[in-house]
C-alpha cells in the first residue's frame, strides 16, 4: 500500500504538469510515450510477438496515433502511415517463411491502434469547450473507482467477483468503486460550480460516474483476462505497487473514450 501511495504522490502532480503547464504538444507527446510503453508490454511480456521488426513497427505506429489526433484535418498523414505500416508488415511476413502469422500481425495492429486511440480521448477532450475541466473527468472516474474498489474490497469483501481472472476482486469492492465514482464526479461538479462558475448537471455527472466505473472495471478485468491467459501477474514494473503502464491505466483505456462520448452527446458541464 505504501508503494501505491508513493506512486500517487509522484504521478498526480506530473499529470497536472502535463495537462496544464506544458505547451499543447506536450499532451500528445505524453500519450504517445505511454502508448508505446503499453504496447511493448502487451507484445513482449506475453510473448505474443517475438519478432523485433513486427513489434518495433507496431510500437512506432502506436506512437504516431496521438499526433494524428492532435493534428486532425484531412488525416492524410494517418492514411500514409497506416499504408506504409501494412506494406512493411507484409514484406516482413513474406520474408519470414511463415513464422509471422496473420494472428500476430492482426493482434499487433489491433493493440497498436486501440490503446493510443482510446488514450487520445484526452487530446480530443482538451480541444473541447471547457476542455481544461473536462480532461480530468476520465481520471476522476477511473481513479476513484479503482481506489475505492480496493478499499471497499479490503474492508467488506466477501463475494468473489471474477475469481478466475482476479481472485482479490469482490462484488462489494466493485459496488464501492461504483459508489465512489458517482460521488467524486458530483463533487467535481460542485467544485467547478462553486469555484469556477461552471454550470453542472449533477444527474448527468452521476451517470458519468456510474457508467464510467462499470467500463473502468471491465477494462481492469479485460486486461486481467490477457494476463491470466499468458500466466502473468503484471505487464511490467514501471510503477511500484501497480505494475506496468497497462496495469495502472487499463481502466483509463476503457473509461476515457466512454466519458468522451458521454460529454459529446450528453454534456454535463456548461459555461
Amino acid at each position: 500500500m505504501g508503494k501505491r501511495v508513493l506512486v500517487a504522490v509522484v504521478c498526480i502532480p506530473l499529470i497536472f504538469v502535463v495537462f496544464y503547464f506544458l505547451p499543447p504538444i506536450g499532451l500528445p507527446i505524453a500519450i504517445s510515450l505511454l502508448s508505446m510503453i503499453a504496447l511493448h508490454e502487451v507484445l513482449w511480456s506475453t510473448g505474443f510477438v517475438k519478432n523485433l521488426w513486427i513489434s518495433g513497427l507496431s510500437i512506432v505506429l502506436s506512437g504516431l496515433v496521438p499526433f494524428w489526433i492532435y493534428i486532425g484535418g484531412g488525416m492524410n498523414s494517418a492514411l500514409a502511415g497506416i499504408f506504409v505500416y501494412f506494406v512493411v508488415m507484409f514484406l516482413i511476413a513474406i520474408s519470414s517463411h511463415y513464422t509471422v502469422t496473420l494472428e500476430k500481425m492482426g493482434g499487433s495492429f489491433f493493440f497498436a491502434v486501440l490503446i493510443p486511440y482510446f488514450l487520445s480521448s484526452f487530446v480530443r477532450l482538451s480541444n473541447m469547450e471547457l476542455g481544461g475541466f473536462l480532461i480530468l473527468l476520465p481520471l476522476v472516474v477511473s481513479f476513484a473507482s479503482d481506489a475505492f474498489a480496493l478499499f471497499a474490497g479490503m474492508a467488506f469483501g466477501r463475494h468473489k467477483l471474477a475469481p478466475a481472472l482476479s481472485p482479490k476482486k469482490t462484488v462489494e469492492g466493485a459496488l464501492g468503486g461504483l459508489t465512489a465514482a458517482v460521488v467524486f464526479c458530483m463533487l467535481y461538479g460542485l467544485i467547478l460550480e462553486k469555484g469556477f462558475q461552471v454550470e453542472a448537471n449533477y444527474l448527468l455527472l452521476a451517470l458519468y460516474g456510474l457508467l464510467g466505473s462499470l467500463v473502468a472495471q471491465l477494462g481492469d478485468l479485460s486486461f486481467s483476462y490477457i494476463k491470466r491467459q499468458y500466466g502473468l501477474k503484471d505487464f511490467g514494473n514501471i510503477f511500484p505497487g501497480h505494475g506496468g503502464v497497462l496495469d495502472r491505466f487499463d481502466s483509463v483505456i476503457f473509461c476515457a473514450p466512454l466519458i468522451e462520448l458521454l460529454i459529446s452527446y450528453f454534456p454535463a458541464l456548461g459555461g
